[in-house]
């Protein structure tokens, strides 16, 4: 399975934050934004991944984040010229998905808590049981009208319905920007119009699954945090918590280097390479720890 992180857009609710910097690129605490879903996709299990960005961004991705060799994981990068909906993603990425299963991720959501839901996710998409060829997750929140909703079938986790920003939502399960996809994905955003604002909308994208009948859902129960982080208000939160949970517990949410030697995509002498080319800094001690916890 390939991954996509759509990294593009202007981030204007983030102005003018924005005007020099993409949001994506932004800190959330001690780390980029980006650290975060690509931490979330490495954790689920993929290897291949492909960043879509603006053209001004891309050599600013390539310094922070080179190839992905040193996190055991390979690294393309695709220009987006203009934000033309979230379904550009997979004609943008045709060729790297190349006939594989794809898993896109939103650049700008964080999530935090039990990660078995999100590898045993990937492990269903690659297996299509049911004949269920796409899936999304499900967050239940107190206002779903300010999101994509989808209402399902608990026991089958069958996708029965799927609203945008429902005036009387039948459901209160909000879609994150976390999907599943199968081959068939390139083919199906090209068959799609744009929408009255001008854009590809992923919930048509999802139609279309569910047209087939084949659309699956996975329920993101109490365990699990779900940020944004396209406000000043929400970009702060994210922070906060980031921040709240690494003093507490000594550890960090979404260090790549840590996560690749601790998965195995990485042995000993690579993640000492990579502490070594750090300057001093905390997050190179907290790499040498553990190191000397091994010890």
């Amino acid at each position: 399975m390939k991954g996509i992180i759509l990294a593009g857009g202007k981030g204007s609710r983030l102005y003018p934050l924005t005007e020099v910097v993409t949001k994506q690129l932004q800190p959330i605490y001690n780390k980029p934004m980006i650290y975060y879903p690509l931490s979330m996709l490495m954790l689920s299990g993929i290897k291949e991944v492909m960043i879509i960005c603006n053209e001004c961004d891309k050599p600013l991705f390539e310094k922070l984040l080179g190839d992905g060799s040193q996190f055991g994981i390979s690294l393309e990068f695709k220009v987006q010229d203009a934000p033309n909906g979230l379904p550009e993603a997979f004609i943008l990425g045709e060729e790297f998905i190349a006939e594989q299963d794809v898993c896109l991720l939103l650049g700008d959501n964080i999530f935090y808590g039990d990660f078995d839901i999100f590898r045993t996710a990937y492990q269903n998409q690659l297996a299509k049981e049911n004949d269920l060829h796409a899936r999304v997750f499900a967050y239940k929140v107190t206002d779903p009208e300010r999101y994509g909703v989808v209402d399902f079938d608990p026991d089958s986790k069958r996708v029965v319905d799927l609203e945008e920003k429902p005036t009387h939502p039948k459901s209160p399960y909000a879609i994150p920007g976390f999907y599943f996809f199968d081959k068939t994905v390139s083919r199906r955003s090209k068959e799609l119009r744009p929408s009255p604002r001008g854009e590809l909308e992923i919930i048509d994208l999802m139609q279309s699954y569910l047209d087939d009948n084949s659309l699956a859902v996975e329920i993101l129960g109490r365990g699990i945090a779900w940020l944004d982080t396209g406000t000043p208000e929400s970009l702060c939160q994210a922070s906060d918590f980031v921040a709240a949970v690494e003093q507490r517990q000594g550890f960090k949410i979404a260090c790549l280097e840590e996560i690749s030697y601790k998965m195995g995509l990485i042995d000993k002498s690579k993640m000492i390479e990579n502490i070594e080319n750090m300057p001093n800094c905390e997050y190179k001690d907290y790499l040498n720890s553990i190191l000397k916890d091994e010890l």
